[in-house]
């Protein structure tokens, strides 16, 4: 599959960033500008997102071998992979499967591991929305408000509503195919070993990452360190901007890598 992308910049060597579920390159666009001034950012939209082809088939075997064909049709031998949540299960998977395609991994707030659904209420809050019917995102977000409380998450999943040329809206995420596969995206991931360096980043008010996930992480990523950045949830990235920025450069940039924390 052929990945819709951007690339920020074409010195030094070459970054993928992998945004997560519902989102898209675009969201990760400050991040990346920042990245830029150090590596040849590419961010990538995954299948299903963005700008990126519909398909039937979702989960992350499949999504690792978009990555990997778009590294071979860009000439990228070995690049540094950055990923949040889904985006961060399909790096670590491309680590797994490909460990020589990959220099150094970072992890934005994600387990190797199956979770528990977390999205049930937006895939039904998403469903609800007839985009035949509705006349503005307004309306859309009256009717996602049912589902979802926190207004900031509403106004990032109706990123993914557009106007089509005929007036009407519609999805730019495959939300049947996201619902129907939904139980794949839980799943842990394959088993493999990846020996490179790999960075997880964590928000302290998250559970994405906890205490029992690390025996999990140690069996597959040996070289594996995690760095806590406080007051923050899953969205950390956005929520301390720069202090995400300082780690993740800090840890690809030879030579200024984070200190380990428990």
């Amino acid at each position: 599959m052929k990945l819709n992308y951007k690339q920020y910049s074409s010195e030094g060597e070459p970054l993928l960033v992998l945004h997560g579920l519902f989102g898209s390159y675009s969201n990760w666009g400050w991040q990346c500008r920042q990245l830029a001034s150090d590596f040849a950012v590419y961010g990538l939209d995954l299948r299903n997102h963005g700008g990126s082809p519909h398909s039937d088939e979702m989960d992350y075997p499949n999504m690792a071998r978009d990555v990997l064909e778009f590294m071979d049709d860009h000439g990228i031998a070995r690049c540094h992979i950055l990923g949040h949540s889904m985006g961060g299960k399909t790096a670590m998977q491309v680590a797994l499967s490909a460990p020589e395609r990959v220099e150094r991994l970072v992890v934005a707030d994600i387990a190797p591991v199956a979770y528990e659904g977390q999205h049930d209420s937006i895939l039904a809050g998403l469903k609800a929305i007839d985009t035949a019917r509705i006349g503005s995102r307004n309306e859309a977000d009256v009717i996602l408000a049912e589902y979802e409380p926190d207004e900031l998450v509403r106004q990032f999943l109706l990123t993914n509503l557009i106007r089509q040329t005929d007036g009407t809206f519609g999805w730019r995420i495959n939300l049947a195919v996201l619902t129907s596969h939904y139980d794949r995206l839980r799943e842990g991931l394959m088993a493999g070993r990846f020996d490179g360096p790999v960075l997880f980043v964590k928000g302290a008010l998250s559970n994405y990452i906890t205490e029992q996930h690390r025996e999990a992480i140690l069996q597959r990523f040996s070289q594996a360190r995690i760095k806590v950045i406080q007051h923050t949830g899953h969205w950390l990235h956005a929520e301390k901007p720069q202090t995400f920025y300082r780690i993740v450069h800090g840890f690809l940039k030879p030579g200024s890598e984070p200190e380990d924390v428990a």
